[in-house]
């Protein structure tokens, strides 16, 4: 009988696959990190990698292997010796924390974030932290600490932000998974541009703390996900990840349910229409009607919803930016502006996407923190109850980042492109961005599955049926 690794490539099958595969010693865990190590250095080019842990990640594989060839097998854990990346704004312990801001790259993390020590007793090893957008966040991953994130499937694009080092290594199959952060879209717009799954969990659902940065204003906006590339780890993941933890206050009580318990015959699939101001594109446009078509196939029941409220999703968001965060004093809280030196004052400054900055300090923006803000805020809580109550137990498909991943840059000329997908933080609901295949450029395409708070295992599921992995060929 040949060996597990002659026939399958480990950075191919999915993190549970490859987890049962190590347990019952079809392949050494030191073997599957050598093989995703392999793959994150034949692709460096592409700047997934912010800071490499190989030779950390050799000892604990081997660290696996001796437990395994012990006999010592009972309750093993669920991820134990899948190699996985985290990004660099999460706290790993030993390793650096610095979001793009110079005078923070010496520094190093003292303590795991609670999703990262979560993963690590779980069994998973991370071989590295990646590359993210910084210094001020924006949908792409251009940071000056770290270089330039390249797209996979065309390097003369960008592979997206701010989670984009993740991105990469999960698409390229340099990690089984990863773990990164999303504010407005920055897990899922990585995941569509690189052609990989991620969820955006119910608020509330998998602590936050650990990230940097971190201010009040944005606490209830952020949330911690996976990206993978198969499907069934995005729940392998969360299972791990979510739950209530002392450092964050206030989370919700909503338990992760298992996606097998959900059935695509008789599920109720909504198209939305009239939702968002900003116009895809046809190929998004052609995928998202294919995946309504796929899901009526196996049964579920498809029909269309009209959202025309959620045209105002640039207002949500703005609302909340400027009800809640005061830009300046969250500037300084980041950067400990009063210890800076102006030249790197100045190298802040010129390097922080033009978009965010009108975004959050442009004259409509400061205007709105009035008697509009609250108004609009309370109208997103009113649209995410609708949302809820219209859809119960099924799943709206909606469009997510309205083109193709675009060349370098080109997303700072569009900053209201990305409605479609901050609008979910606003309005607290689970999200997950399905691949759906490649373009007739060979460029992926996807579609947001989204649910109601807690029903983050339906989109999970609606995943699962629909989601299609194409490497890309480097």
């Amino acid at each position: 009988m040949r060996s597990f690794i002659s026939m399958v490539d480990p950075t191919r099958i999915s993190g549970v696959a490859l987890a049962a595969a190590i347990k019952d010693g079809q392949i050494s865990a030191r073997d599957a990190v050598e093989s995703h190590i392999d793959q994150l250095k034949r692709d460096r080019s592409l700047g997934g990698v912010a800071k490499p842990r190989f030779d950390d990640a050799r000892v604990e594989a081997d660290a696996v292997d001796a437990r395994i060839s012990s006999g010592s097998t009972a309750d093993l854990p669920p991820l134990l010796g899948v190699p996985i990346t985290v990004k660099e704004l999460i706290a790993v312990a030993g390793m650096p924390q610095a979001g793009g801001f110079y005078h923070r790259r010496t520094l190093r993390s003292e303590v795991d974030a609670p999703i990262v020590a979560r993963i690590k007793e779980a069994g998973a090893i991370i071989i590295a932290g990646t590359n993210s957008a910084g210094p001020l966040y924006w949908v792409e991953t251009h940071n000056p600490l770290y270089g330039i994130a390249r797209n996979p499937y065309d390097p003369r694009r960008t592979a997206g932000g701010s989670s984009g080092g993740d991105g990469i290594a999960v698409s390229i199959g340099g990690a089984s998974f990863a773990l990164g952060s999303d504010l407005g879209g920055s897990l899922r717009i990585p995941a569509m541009f690189n052609g990989v799954f991620a969820h955006l969990p119910t608020a509330g659902l998998v602590p936050n703390t650990g990230h940097f940065p971190m201010t009040a204003g944005i606490r209830d906006a952020l949330q911690l996900g996976p990206i993978a590339h198969h499907a069934e780890d995005l729940y392998a993941a969360l299972k791990v990840i979510a739950g209530p933890h002392d450092s964050h206050p206030g989370m919700s009580d909503l338990q992760l349910g298992d996606p097998d318990d959900v059935s695509i015959s008789g599920l109720n699939v909504y198209v939305a229409v009239n939702s968002s101001a900003v116009t895809s594109s046809p190929d998004i446009e052609k995928a998202r009607v294919r995946a309504a078509e796929q899901l009526e196939r196996a049964g579920a029941n498809v029909s269309e919803l009209e959202l025309p409220r959620m045209r105002r999703a640039m207002g949500f968001a703005a609302a909340t930016i400027a009800g809640e965060m005061d830009f300046a004093a969250t500037l300084a809280e980041i950067v400990g502006l009063p210890a800076m030196r102006e030249r790197r004052l100045a190298h802040l400054i010129a390097s922080a996407p033009v978009a965010v900055l009108n975004l959050a300090e442009s004259a409509p923006a400061r205007r709105m923190r009035t008697n509009s803000v609250r108004r609009l805020v309370s109208a997103a809580h009113r649209e995410a109850e609708h949302i809820a109550e219209t859809i119960g137990d099924g799943v709206v498909l909606y469009p997510p980042y309205p083109r193709v991943a675009p060349q370098h840059f080109g997303t700072y000329r569009r900053p209201w492109a990305i409605a479609n997908t901050t609008v979910f933080n606003i309005l607290g609901l689970p999200a997950t961005q399905v691949p759906l295949g490649l373009n007739s450029e060979g460029l992926p395409v996807g579609v947001q599955v989204i649910a109601a708070p807690g029903r983050d295992h339906v989109c999970l599921r609606v995943a699962r049926e629909l989601g299609v992995w194409n490497p890309p060929t480097l």
